[in-house]
């Protein structure tokens, strides 16, 4: 059942694998099920179970407490699952959110990977960025890939999906830009980390980075590597940005 006291609508037509355009996702794998059911209860449609499962008492503990449908169903789990040892799936519904205006932002232009966006989700709550933004097109922010990757941070971040900087840049014009780009014009190191509360860090896609233009937006940022990589992957990019800008404006 859900908290409404309903009973959830979960029929053969959703039992299906995942499709972009569904109203509905999965949570694949127990760690990220336990953290939707924990963030987003009012969310789920239904949890489903492998009997062989070990941990299943907590489960089913908290599914009954949040009136939650669930049930044992290895065929059905299999279905919707395209990993092997998978022994907990649940079924939720897509939803959205609005950024917060008061709290630093990750912008992310197009990102083209699902597994390095569930990353970046992650890597942003570990370093306590609760607020992405992705400028279309991008990687599905709701792909069970991503949702995997994320280990269950999607559920206790805010995002929002823009058709163009430029519309995200109009909402938040209190936020300090900073654009990382391999022609960055300012040097980032944790000594002179500009000290600012509300900040947006903008990086480009895995292939292509930001074009030329983000030069005038803001102020550009160069992560400073070796010669012998082209670039740092788009994940320790993000990682090494989040964790500098957050400490340096620790309150």
């Amino acid at each position: 059942m859900h908290k409404d006291g309903k009973k959830s609508v979960v029929g053969e037509q959703v039992v299906k694998p995942y499709k972009k355009d569904a109203e509905y996702s999965y949570t694949l794998g127990a760690f990220p099920t336990f953290e939707l059911l924990k963030a987003r209860p009012e969310q789920v449609r239904k949890v489903v179970i492998d009997p062989s499962f070990t941990d299943q008492e907590k489960l089913i503990s908290l599914c009954k407490e949040l009136m939650i449908t669930y049930e044992h169903n290895q065929k059905l789990i299999s279905k919707i699952s395209d990993k092997e040892n998978c022994y907990v799936a649940a079924i939720f519904d897509k939803y959205t959110c609005e950024l917060g205006s008061e709290r630093p932002h990750i912008v992310l232009v197009n990102p083209s990977n699902m597994g390095n966006l569930g990353t970046i989700l992650r890597t942003a709550v570990g370093f306590g960025i609760y607020d992405i933004a992705i400028i279309l097109p991008g990687a599905d922010i709701f792909h069970p890939k991503t949702v995997r990757s994320s280990m269950g941070a999607l559920f206790k971040l805010r995002f929002h999906q823009y058709q163009s900087f430029q519309e995200y840049r109009n909402e938040f014009q209190k936020h300090q830009i900073f654009t990382f780009m391999l022609n960055g014009e300012n040097t980032l190191t944790i000594q002179e980390c500009p000290k600012v509360q509300l900040f947006s860090l903008v990086f480009g896609n895995e292939a292509t980075g930001l074009d030329d233009s983000y030069l005038e937006v803001g102020t550009s940022i160069l992560i400073p590597q070796s010669p012998d990589v082209d670039s740092l992957n788009l994940t320790i990019a993000v990682g090494i940005g989040a964790y500098v800008f957050t400490n340096q404006n620790k309150k």
